[in-house]
């Protein structure tokens, strides 16, 4: 699985930190950063977090 974030979009309501927190985070300047390839062994809460982001910025697709 391949994650993107549209960086445009993001406004940092963090709902895919909670729904994620292995996938996503916040650094110290909070800003997101993401794995955009995580293990599928955490697929249900990354498909949790795109679907709880309020603004829709994370896209999932298969591993190329």
């Amino acid at each position: 699985m391949r994650i993107s974030v549209d960086m445009d979009r993001c406004e940092s309501h963090g709902q895919c930190v909670f729904a994620a927190p292995e996938v996503f985070s916040f650094d110290d300047e909070d800003y997101l950063v993401y794995d955009s390839a995580p293990d599928d062994a955490v697929r249900g809460g990354v498909e949790k977090a795109a679907m709880s982001c309020p603004v829709r910025a994370i896209t999932l697709a298969p591993a190329s």
